[in-house]
């Protein structure tokens, strides 16, 4: 289970943050706003290691090494999550900052609502098992991975009985530059040329599709469920049998959702203090889903520096 607080006050000196919230639809601007240091990666690396736990169990136990190997024992060189390459560790930083920015500033958040990540869907990434499994067995076994399909990760807000009353699907994308093009093809599709007039348009197939056209109860949030009845199916007993009567007793009203984007990168260069990438006065017109809309921009310095600081550190003070 993910059991760790975020590290509120080192979030609130790393970042200056500034909020809004019109009605349905809600916009954090977060700005890095001192560098990156040995203090910030151990500040952050708890909340990580408990993010990642649930899938580091079970991919070591599904490709059969130790959880916490010697340096030369079989499989060693397959440890999850840091053995995977450059660009699948960029998008588990995204998620876990999905996560992390959502329980931590969640009083800026669209609704007021108390939110909670019970646990991480990491384990639910068949190609990650896939590649552990061939690595582990050859360590010359390097390549990309494909992503996760679904909902990047799903928090709940729990009544005082412990009964799921709302969701929120997170859908988090990492850009090593926030330039508005890079977004704009992240959020409306990349350009495609009409064969007859030759004129250029956006393909509309990007973030803004795929969420509008999610169904109302996500897969993830079945996952969700699933991950709770295995690993704590006592003390999530009442988050279980509401999320279940949600999903499978015909004519239930299904949960309230809010629906998060948040959008990770090094800012442009010419970027000025305070730019947004979206829009903040009112939610993008693009966006068609019935749901509340949370947008959170992390606007970072030197991202890739933290990101490969902070995986290559992860229990290495227990191998």
């Amino acid at each position: 289970m993910h059991t760790c607080e975020p590290p509120t006050e080192v979030l609130e000196e790393w970042l200056a943050s500034n909020g809004t919230v019109r009605g349905t639809y809600g916009h954090l601007l977060l700005e890095q706003q001192t560098p990156t240091d040995e203090d910030l990666i151990a500040a952050l690396r708890p909340y990580f290691e408990s993010a990642h736990l649930d899938a580091r169990e079970h991919f070591h136990r599904q490709i059969a090494i130790d959880l916490h190997p010697d340096a030369d024992a079989p499989g060693a060189h397959a440890c999850y999550p840091g053995c995977l390459p450059s660009t699948a560790r960029r998008g588990l930083f995204g998620e876990v900052m999905a996560g992390m920015m959502t329980e931590a500033f969640q009083t800026k958040f669209v609704g007021g609502h108390e939110w909670c990540v019970p646990i991480f869907l990491f384990r639910e990434h068949a190609d990650v098992e896939a590649y552990l499994w061939d690595l582990a067995r050859d360590p010359a076994r390097t390549r990309q991975i494909f992503g996760r399909f679904g909902s990047d990760f799903i928090g709940l807000s729990l009544n005082e009985a412990g009964e799921a009353v709302r969701f929120i699907a997170g859908e988090a994308k990492w850009r090593q530059r926030l330039t508005k093009s890079a977004v704009d093809s992240l959020m409306l599709g990349p350009w495609e040329e009409d064969e007859e007039t030759g004129e250029r348009a956006r393909s509309g197939r990007g973030v803004w599709f795929e969420v509008n056209r999610d169904t109302p109860v996500p897969h993830g949030l079945r996952q969700l469920q699933r991950l709770l009845e295995l690993r704590d199916p006592d003390g999530h007993q009442a988050a279980i049998l509401s999320i279940d009567q949600a999903i499978i007793l015909e004519n239930a009203p299904p949960l309230p959702r809010t629906n998060l984007i948040l959008i990770a990168g090094n800012g442009a260069r010419d970027r000025k203090e305070l730019n947004v990438l979206i829009g903040w006065e009112e939610a993008p017109e693009e966006y068609t889903a019935p749901h509340d809309l949370q947008v959170v921009e992390l606007i970072l310095t030197d991202g890739e520096q933290l990101i490969d600081g902070l995986y290559s550190s992860l229990w290495q003070d227990d191998e």
